[in-house]
């Protein structure tokens, strides 16, 4: 159409009625449901070419580029998925149209409630920019990077790299089995506290390249993490205020049934729990060895998580404890992903599709 022709068509569009409106936006829509990406087609010649231009010679990514990705895609899979889950983010309802493209994401309209909305809306991730560099990010927890790595491989300040990781595994949180069944392992694990990254307000003097605890086990120097998991690998873990069943019934719930045969080493707190979940018990003599009466009754699948965690958290040179909970969920993400280095599946858990919702 001609640039004189589409500018009469804009003038009519303000005579339209409500009625004869949604008619035209449907029309759009499903005709530009069809169309391939289009970021860097001008409706008008302009100025608008030359600023493309300087932005391309200046090293930015343009619109056009980020289409030819295979984010575009995998962006299209993660908004199929959660449209067919949860519906509309704002008004739940199912019927929804595509309606074009805005800031390199895909969008979509409500029928119900006329809203429009792109893959992430409503997510930890709703908002952040450069998503181009979306799946170097998702590579960078794959590969359980630092910070300095990962602000390398995206190419973004440090600051912006913490941001990310934290945004990109808020969703992991909450993401966990609904129940774990057949035999199940539990055994607490103990962390030393950290307050890095904080400059003032310290309970103790500062230390130096994390130091060490006094002494093993539970004390004030020490966050216990209760880790419990099946045979087919699910797992619950969560960080403790404190060692004792009531601490451990909120952080399991309802979560391991009484069908369930539970191993444990005999502490205080874990037993009472068992107790009163009326669940199972096996009761592992030290340091957790089966019984030969027993042998598919052992904690050693359990302790071997705990050794892979620790292994794993030590090239990040301590974790602040405010933040320990995250970390925790980003390896028990690892653990539960297929194998392999597929970015795609990290980007859809930032958006609250991780691997125990499926």
């Amino acid at each position: 159409m001609e640039p004189s022709d589409f500018a009469g068509l804009l003038t009519a569009l303000s005579s339209l009625n409500a009625a004869q409106r949604r008619i035209v936006f449907r029309e759009l829509a499903l005709a530009e449901a069809g169309d391939p990406c289009e970021e860097g087609i001008e409706i008008f010649p302009g100025p608008a070419a030359a600023d493309a231009d300087r932005a391309e010679e200046r090293g930015e990514a343009t619109a056009t580029a980020f289409c030819e990705s295979g984010a575009r895609d995998i962006f299209r899979e993660i908004a199929k998925e959660r449209h067919s889950r949860w519906g509309c983010p704002r008004c739940g309802a199912l019927d929804a149209r595509p309606w074009g493209e805005a800031r390199g994401l895909p969008r979509y309209r409500c029928v119900e409630c006329c809203k429009t909305f792109n893959p992430f809306t409503g997510t930890p991730v709703a908002g952040l920019h450069k998503k181009d560099r979306w799946l170097d990010q998702a590579r960078a927890l794959v590969e359980g990077e630092s910070l300095a790595k990962a602000a390398e491989r995206c190419q973004i300040h440090p600051s912006t790299a913490f941001r990310w990781r934290h945004r990109f595994l808020a969703a992991l949180k909450l993401d966990k089995p609904k129940s774990l069944s057949g035999v199940v392992e539990a055994d607490e694990t103990f962390i030393l506290e950290s307050f890095k990254g904080r400059r003032s307000g310290l309970a103790r003097p500062a230390r130096r390249r994390g130091g060490k605890a006094a002494k093993r086990g539970l004390s004030a120097e020490q966050i216990p993490v209760i880790v419990a998991r099946d045979r087919s690998g699910a797992t619950l873990d969560a960080v403790l205020p404190r060692l004792d069943a009531a601490s451990l019934e909120e952080a399991f719930g309802e979560r391991i049934p009484p069908s369930t045969d539970f191993c444990c080493d005999g502490g205080t707190a874990i037993t009472a729990f068992a107790k009163r979940a009326k669940l199972k018990i096996h009761v592992l003599p030290a340091p957790g060895n089966p019984k030969p009466e027993e042998p598919q009754f052992h904690i050693n699948n359990v302790n071997a998580y705990h050794g892979r965690l620790k292994e794993w958290m030590r090239r990040f040179h301590g974790v602040a404890t405010e933040n320990l909970s995250t970390y925790l969920s980003w390896r028990r993400t690892l653990e539960a992903m297929p194998a392999g280095r597929d970015p795609a599946p990290w980007i859809a858990a930032a958006a609250g599709l991780g691997p125990y919702q499926h």
